[in-house]
């Protein structure tokens, strides 16, 4: 019975890479949809923040002419939108619509003593046309919020008297100032309203809002603070519903703010309610705002190119510089980082875009991918088998069972689950697959032709490292097709277990090398448990520990890069057009190449696989990145390979030079 089960078990195996095949045919048409959608919007927009604009212009000598010569500025830089935040009394203040008083100031005028009972505050419009267009507002504005508004007079002036103390109310948020707006459009610039939570939800006036937004040509809202519109007031009023039938009615779409700590809040269900009318926007800090020109030029073409960002932000503040005695601001340096030599705008438009306002993606899914992607499941789950039967021949067709019954039940139960599990543990056992048999082939060949000549050692070393290569990639189909969905593509939701597909591989390789290589798994295991640990054991440990560390931490977008990495990057990028990865060309697969070369006459050098399947990992690591497209991805691994295949030749050739120099002068330094 144990034997029939154990050939039931190795004939499985082809029936299950048949499936994988299948797998991957299945993909291929879900992968040509998917980058028909990335294909679908290629205008990108750039957009100022105009309070920032504001606050500088407060501390010049002209505020008025200054805010108009740099409007010109920007326009002519070929920035087409301007970001217009809530309105407040302090930034109506700042662009000299009203002044505001305390109680303090009003008894100075008065000639009296400031009253222990009164803490008002008391608005002066600075003109008619000022007082027509922002009274209705801020009446509007304070009275929702149950606070008195009475008039008042400053001399000529009319005003008003707000019963809340001056430190609050200015900060109470408003509708935009539609004098800036109006203003801002006899420019030429398009209109981005920043909208918060702040202010008490009312579907009639979103309505007239969004009303006047469409009118004035307005395309997309940016949400300002941790939470959409409405968010608050969803539970109590169902706000969200309502206020998403709005944006549709108006045709005004939404944005999500890339690398944000925690996601706006209510973000991810207004998306879905919209249809996913939603783009990319990459926000430059305003600390930022003050590298090179020519650094800030690659942040804005490489979130284009390689993250599908389609609005780019540009913050710009005040900042005070003590030693020379001025107050600068980096107005300047963005218009040059658009404008100069090895500028943005001509980059991204080289790279097959062009400005315009920011469009969403055309989603391209037929109804048949749902029956496709269960055939792209059914190989998945055969390629996870696939890994068990390496290690444990005797379950194979027990794990085939348990991973089709338990993917079953999540697609009922979670499916978004289903869809990230089995991609992780897809792009997890191809690499590990891959590695293994690339060892096992090592083994095979050391058996049958102890002695290689170099020439059949290299040609042996490329063979492997491309068909190790393309079994690893196996996996992309099926990562690929798994996460096809709008929602990886605008980072709405996250391809989950990276840190685990950067070292579950390592691991297994690991454990393949160490147990797997001698007569029983039991005889290496016990001969490692009884091996001593001595101080050089000890050390080794901790410099892998370390090394381990400094790997992980680099995983993700956090790293810390090193001395001249940043240069190398830079370089790379403006050689090929694409970066490869560092650690694939530069270490892990020279690595396999003159690992697997020395492997073919000195055996402990099999132990190199362990730090080489980084790169086959590292491969399909690329494409587990959705906001990247698929093309781009594929062009980063394949000149990654290329490059490591050079670079592996060249160290080929100096470990064979140290090996006919051993070779040569070991017999003489052995002799007694």
């Amino acid at each position: 019975m144990i034997r029939s089960w154990q050939r039931w078990n190795n004939a499985s195996r082809k029936w299950l890479w048949l499936l994988v095949v299948v797998g991957i045919v299945a993909s291929l048409p879900v992968i040509y949809q998917r980058v028909q959608t990335e294909s679908s919007a290629k205008k990108v927009e750039f957009v100022f923040n105009y309070r920032g604009l504001l606050e500088i212009s407060a501390l010049k000598e002209n505020p008025a002419a200054f805010i108009d010569e740099q409007l010109d500025k920007l326009k002519e830089a070929r920035i087409s939108t301007m970001a217009v935040f809530e309105s407040t009394l302090d930034e109506l203040t700042k662009a000299r619509r009203i002044m505001v008083f305390n109680a303090s100031d009003v008894a100075k005028m008065n000639q009296s003593v400031v009253s222990d009972y009164g803490n008002q505050t008391y608005i002066a419009f600075t003109s008619s046309d000022n007082e027509q267009q922002l009274r209705p507002i801020i009446e509007k504005a304070f009275e929702d919020m149950d606070v008195s508004v009475k008039p008042w007079t400053y001399g000529e002036h009319a005003g008003l008297v707000l019963g809340m103390a001056p430190e609050e109310a200015v900060l109470k948020s408003m509708q935009p100032d539609p004098i800036a707006i109006a203003k801002l459009q006899d420019k030429g610039f398009n209109i981005l309203p920043r909208m918060s939570d702040t202010i008490r939800y009312n579907q009639d006036d979103v309505d007239e809002l969004l009303a006047y937004y469409e009118q004035i040509g307005v395309k997309r809202i940016l949400f300002d603070g941790d939470a959409v519109k409405g968010y608050s007031d969803n539970e109590a009023m169902n706000s969200l519903e309502g206020f998403a039938e709005l944006l549709k009615k108006h045709n005004i779409g939404l944005i999500t703010i890339e690398n944000l700590k925690a996601p706006q809040k209510g973000l991810n269900k207004l998306a879905f309610l919209t249809d996913y009318n939603m783009v990319r926007l990459f926000s430059l800090s305003d600390v930022d705002a003050n590298l090179d020109s020519l650094k800030l030029a690659d942040k804005f073409v490489l979130g284009t190119k390689d993250r599908n960002i389609r609005m780019i932000y540009l913050n710009a503040s005040p900042s005070k510089d003590v030693v020379k005695s001025i107050i600068s601001n980096p107005i300047d340096n963005l218009i040059g980082s658009l404008q100069a030599p090895g500028n943005a705008i001509q980059s991204i438009e080289d790279n097959g875009f062009e400005l315009g306002q920011a469009e969403a993606f055309k989603v391209v899914d037929a109804s048949w991918q749902k029956y496709l992607k269960a055939i792209v499941v059914l190989g998945g789950v055969a390629f996870c088998a696939l890994l068990v039967s390496v290690f444990i021949p005797s379950l194979t067709l027990a794990s085939l069972a348990v991973g089709l019954v338990g993917s079953a039940g999540l697609f009922v139960l979670k499916p978004v689950l289903l869809e990230q599990a089995l991609a992780l543990l897809v792009a997890t056992s191809a690499p590990t697959i891959a590695m293994i048999l690339a060892i096992r082939k090592i083994r095979e060949v050391n058996e049958t032709i102890p002695d290689m000549s170099a020439g059949r050692r290299l040609t042996h070393t490329i063979v492997l490292y491309l068909k190790t290569a393309i079994l690893s990639l196996a996996a992309v189909p099926f990562v690929i097709a798994l996460l096809n969905n709008i929602t990886y593509s605008l980072v709405l939701n996250q391809f989950r277990g990276v840190s685990l597909l950067h070292f579950v591989p390592i691991f297994l390789t690991a454990v393949y090398v160490f147990l797997y290589l001698g007569k029983s798994i039991w005889q290496e295991l016990l001969k490692w448990i009884k091996t001593p640990v001595t101080l050089l054991w000890v050390g080794a440990f901790a410099v892998l520990a370390v090394a381990g560390y400094f790997y992980l931490s680099r995983t993700g977008n956090g790293g810390t890069l090193l001395p001249g990495e940043a240069t190398l990057r830079s370089f790379l990028e403006n050689t090929f057009g694409v970066r490869p990865r560092n650690k694939e060309f530069l270490l892990a697969h020279p690595l396999f190449i003159v690992g697997i070369f020395a492997a073919f006459r000195y055996r402990p050098a099999i132990y190199v696989m362990i730090v080489a399947v980084i790169g086959q990992l590292s491969m399909v690591d690329t494409f587990a990145h959705i906001h990247t497209p698929a093309v781009l991805s594929l062009i980063r691994g394949v000149l990654g390979l290329g490059l490591g295949l050079i670079f592996g030749l060249v160290l080929t050739l100096v470990w064979y030079v140290i090996e006919r120099c051993w070779d040569k002068w070991s017999p003489l330094l052995l002799k007694p």
